[in-house]
C-alpha cells in the first residue's frame, strides 16, 4: 500500500490530455471493429485481455510487481463490476451513435456526479450548481432532440447510462487512488473482469483475419495506456482540476468521424455541446473554489 502523493496539477493535466486522446482513438477502433461484425462481448474480452501485458510492462518499469499487492480487494471487485457495466454502455453508445454525438452525451457525467454527491454522499449543493445541472440537461435535450429521430433514442439512453457509470466510477477511483497506484487499480480491473467475459466469449467469438486481430490488439493496448493515464491524473489532482481536459475528446471524436465516416455533427450538436461543456466546467470550477475556501464560502 502506498501513500497518496503530493498534488502535481500540471503533470496531471498533461497526463489527462494524453489519456483522452488515446481513449478517443480506442473508441474509433471499437466502432471499426463493430462494423467488421465483431461482437461487443468479444471486443470487451480482448480489450481487457490484451491490456494486461501492457499494464504489467508499466508495473515492471515503474513501481514494481510488489505494488500489485492490495488489501482492498473487495473495493477492486466492486470497481471491476461497475467498470465492466460501464464499458458495456460506453462501447454500446459508440456503436449506436456517431462518435461526436456519443462523446457529447458522455460529457454529462459531471452533472450526474453532482447529483450523486448531493443524494448519496449528502454533500451541500447550492442553487448555482443545481442550476448548472438543469441547464446542462437542457443541452442534452438540444443534442438528442427527442421525438425528432435526429438520434436513436435507445443509443442516447445508452450514452446517458455510460455517463452515469463514469460519474460513479470516477468517485470510486479517486477513493482507491488514496492508497493504490494507477497501475494497481487498472491491473485489478482488467484481471477481475476477465472471468465473466471469458464465460461469454464462446457464445460470440468468430474467426478474424489479420486486420481484425490488429484492431482487437490495438483496442486493448491503447485502452490500457489511456486508462492508466486517466487513473494517474486522478492520483495527482482532484477530479475538478483535470475534468476540463476531457472535452478535448469532442475535437478528436469529430475529427475521426469526419476522416473515417465522413460525418460532421449537425447544428443541434454544435448548439447543445457548448451548453453541456459550459455547465460541466462551471461545476468543476465551483467545486474547486469551494475546496480552496474550505467552508469560507456559502455553498452554491
Amino acid at each position: 500500500m502506498t501513500e497518496r502523493p503530493a498534488e502535481r496539477r500540471l503533470y496531471a493535466i498533461g497526463i489527462r490530455i494524453l489519456a483522452i486522446f488515446t481513449l478517443s482513438s480506442m473508441t474509433a477502433l471499437v466502432k471499426l471493429a463493430g462494423e467488421r461484425g465483431i461482437h461487443l462481448a468479444e471486443v470487451m474480452f480482448w480489450r481487457q485481455f490484451f491490456a494486461v501485458p501492457v499494464i504489467l510492462l508499466f508495473v515492471w518499469l515503474g513501481p514494481g510487481l510488489a505494488s500489485l499487492t492490495t488489501s482492498r480487494m473487495p473495493i477492486h471487485g466492486r470497481r471491476a463490476l461497475l467498470g465492466l457495466i460501464g464499458m458495456l454502455f460506453n462501447f454500446g453508445s459508440v456503436l449506436l451513435l456517431p462518435l461526436a454525438e456519443a462523446t457529447t452525451i458522455s460529457f454529462t457525467f459531471p452533472l450526474f456526479a453532482t447529483i450523486f454527491g448531493a443524494l448519496v454522499f449528502r454533500e451541500t449543493v447550492g442553487w448555482q450548481r443545481w442550476s448548472a445541472v438543469l441547464v446542462g440537461f437542457v443541452g442534452v435535450i438540444v443534442v438528442v432532440q427527442p421525438g425528432s429521430n435526429a438520434l436513436p433514442l435507445f443509443g442516447s439512453l445508452v450514452a446517458l447510462g455510460a455517463a452515469i457509470l463514469v460519474a460513479i466510477i470516477s468517485l470510486q477511483v479517486r477513493d482507491l487512488a488514496r492508497t493504490e497506484t494507477a497501475t494497481t487499480i487498472v491491473f485489478w480491473f482488467s484481471v477481475l473482469s476477465l472471468p465473466p467475459l471469458l464465460i461469454a466469449l464462446p457464445f460470440f467469438m468468430t474467426a478474424h483475419d489479420l486486420a481484425g486481430w490488429a484492431l482487437l490488439l490495438a483496442i486493448g493496448a491503447i485502452g490500457a495506456v489511456g486508462q492508466i493515464g486517466l487513473t494517474t491524473s486522478l492520483r495527482y489532482a482532484p477530479v475538478s482540476v483535470v475534468v476540463s481536459m476531457d472535452y478535448l475528446g469532442l475535437i478528436w471524436a469529430t475529427g475521426y468521424g469526419w476522416l473515417i465516416w465522413d460525418h460532421l455533427p449537425p447544428a443541434s450538436t454544435w448548439t447543445g455541446a457548448p451548453v453541456i461543456i459550459a455547465c460541466a466546467l462551471f461545476i468543476a470550477w465551483r467545486e474547486h473554489r469551494l475546496a480552496v475556501s474550505r467552508g469560507g464560502l456559502t455553498a452554491a
